[in-house]
This record gives structure tokens, sequence and C-alpha cells, in this order.
């Protein structure tokens, strides 16, 4: 875990470039192993000061939406596979931009098939065409990430596919993970045979696109297990190629967020400290999941139990912006740094200006030791989101 604490100016996000090769290559050794091929979700990370090192050791990179997939072909450069919810007759450069193009159910597909058919990059080869689907198995993400749930409106669910269906489709895409073990997938594996079976076997089905949500990079993830999963889905379905598309396991404890405590009061029996830095603004998974991010004071990590317990909130006039509860090894002061700790993935893809607040600061510390401000945001910034 990177618990460096840089005496930055806050706020701010540093993203260690050394923490992400590391990373990178087990993603490269996993792929090597395993067959697959791997690709960064940039829907979680889209920092093109890092992609070097991702295009280095990955297979391309994934895109949710037109503005990503452009970023993706102006500095990835690599192999794109686009997969959206839905895409509107201002997207249609996806066509363009796309190595894959998924179509989250056949009624959409249905609505583009003539389009996508007659273009010329299909007939040269250069685009491929896929379903969503649905295997309907929830394997224990929080609701809000949770593509499976009842009534969810991503994939083409069970029994509303048919062999007909398939002209110009060479593969299907799934997506039911959220940062789990080798074992939930191949529960999913097993309910996606279940229900599209007969579909996978399909002659023109040539490869599978497995989604997001794989912690490949931790260290208790099964690899072995993974290997013998796509080696049987290659297997039993005749497969050419099967893709992963992970969004934190490339940069996994790379990033930290940098913050410094501004206030300090008493409520009751709660000791708050409000700090410049905001849950709601720049880390809003902490409330949509939620989940209580681990930080550092004085580079020592917080405690599990300890006499110094404060409530943290963010800066924002948000009633419910507040980042937990959290135990020290001493008393918090005004001034004093606080670090959040893995804040590379799913934060600066996601920040607001709410309130007009100070937007943090993008870092990158490079592998020779260097800082690099990347970018800066002012009242500039703000305004021109408006205006």
């Amino acid at each position: 875990m990177c618990i460096r604490d840089r005496r930055l100016p806050t706020p701010a996000y540093l993203i260690d470039l050394a923490v992400i090769r590391k990373n990178c290559e087990i993603l490269a050794g996993i792929s090597k192993q395993t067959g697959c091929r791997i690709v960064q979700a940039l829907k979680a990370f889209a920092l093109p000061g890092a992609f070097h090192l991702l295009r280095d050791h990955l297979d391309g990179c994934s895109a949710s939406g037109l503005w990503e997939a452009r970023l993706a072909r102006e500095f990835f450069g690599a192999t794109i596979l686009t997969c959206g919810p839905v895409y509107s007759d201002d997207d249609i450069d996806l066509f363009d931009l796309s190595s894959h193009l998924t179509f989250n159910s056949f009624t959409h597909w249905n609505r583009w098939r003539k389009y996508a058919l007659d273009h010329p990059r299909y007939h040269r080869g250069e685009i491929f065409y896929g379903l969503r689907l649905n295997p309907q198995c929830s394997t224990g993400a929080p609701p809000v990430y949770d593509p499976c749930r009842p009534g969810s409106r991503l994939g083409t669910p069970p029994g509303t596919l048919e062999i007909s269906d398939l002209e110009g489709i060479s593969g299907f895409h799934f997506h039911s993970l959220c940062d789990q073990n080798s074992d939930a997938l191949a529960m999913n594996l097993q309910a996606l045979d279940f229900h599209f079976g007969n579909l996978l076997r399909h002659p023109d089905i040539r490869w599978l696109n497995m989604g997001g949500g794989h912690a490949l990079t931790r260290g208790d993830y099964d690899q072995s297990l993974l290997s013998s999963l796509i080696q049987q889905c290659r297997k039993d379905y005749n497969l050419e190629e099967v893709w992963l598309e992970p969004g934190e396991a490339a940069v996994l404890d790379s990033g930290t967020l940098h913050s410094t405590v501004l206030d300090i009061f008493q409520n009751g029996a709660k000791t708050i400290a409000i700090l410049d830095v905001s849950a709601t603004a720049h880390m809003p998974d902490v409330l949509e999941m939620p989940y209580r991010p681990g930080l550092t004071l004085d580079e020592i990590p917080c405690l599990e139990e300890g006499p110094y317990r404060y409530s943290l909130g963010g800066s924002t006039c948000l009633a419910g912006d507040v980042i937990g509860s959290y135990h020290f090894h001493r008393p918090l002061r005004v001034g004093d740094r606080v670090v959040f700790q893995d804040m590379a993935q799913y934060t600066m893809v996601k920040t607001t200006f709410f309130n007009g607040i100070r937007h943090p600061s993008i870092m990158l510390l490079h592998e020779d030791g260097r800082e690099e401000t990347i970018r800066s945001f002012d009242y500039e910034d703000f305004k021109r989101r408006l205006m």
C-alpha cells in the first residue's frame, strides 16, 4: 500500500507510476498464462499520463461511450472495445473508432444492424459486433454495482434471443463482477452456460468478453482457477479469443488523495474534523457503494481502535458528505495532512465541481522519484462548465 505523505499542496491526487508498472506486469503474466487478452477499462481510470505503461503491457482498452473511445484513439492508439447501454445518432463515430462494438440489447442491435453491416470497416474485418448478455447471477456486489440484480437494464436477459437473431454478431459480452475473485466468475460462467449455452456454441461466435470486476492483482486472486475457466470456455465454445476488461487491477494501490484538516469541533459525543476534500465530489464511491477508504496520518495507517476517534467530513454543504469515522495514534490538529489510500480508480473520472469547492490537482510520481503536476484546477474550470 502506498502510504507516503510527500507534503504536497492539497488537495491533490498522486499517482505512483512504479506501482502501475508492477500491476501491469502481473496482468501481462496472467494474459500469457491463461491465453486471454486484457484491456484497461477507461470508466475506472483514464489518465493519459499513465497510458504508456498500460499500452506496453495490455492489449488495449475498453470504452463505455464516445468520449472515452475518442480518448483511447488519441492517446492509447490500440484495440478499443466499446460497450455502452445505448448509442444515439450522435455516437455514430463509434463505428470508426471501435474494434469491438457491443450492443446492450437485441432491440438496440436491430435498430443499428443495417448501418453496422453496411459499414466499410465491417467488410474489411476492422470492426466486430457483439451483444451483452445478462446471466442473472448476482454474487455479492453492492446493488448500485450489480448488473444482474432483478430488473437490471444492463444486458440481454435469458429467453429473449434466438439463433436466427445472430446475423452479424461474432461475440458476446457479460459483466457481472465487482472487485471479486475467480470463484465468483466460475458461478457466473455456469449461469451463462445454463441460459445462453446454445448461443455460445453457435459457429459464428468467435469471442467472449468477460467484462470487468476481476481483482486480478490482489494478493489472494486465484489465477490458477481463472486459467482453467478460460481454457474450458475456449474448448466448450470453440472460441478464438477471451477478453477481460478490469478497471481497478492495473492501478490497484497506485493512487493517494492528499488532504488537509481545516477545522475540528465537537457535536455531542462526536469529534468532527472537516477536510479540504469531499466524499461526494472527489471520491463518490465512498457514498455510493458505500465503503470506508484506508488513510494515513504521519505515514502511519489509521487504527482499528484507539483513543483518538474523529468523524471525517468533506467540505461541501451536503449533510451526508461524511467520509467515515477513524481512530488515530494521536490527536488531530488543524493543518495536519491526511492521506487517503487506493484513490486512482473511480475517483478522477467521477469528480465534480459541486459547491464550487477546490478540485484536487492531479499529479504523477514518476519512477525516478520526480513529482509532476499534470493538471491544476481553478475558478475558470468551474465557470467554463456552466457557460
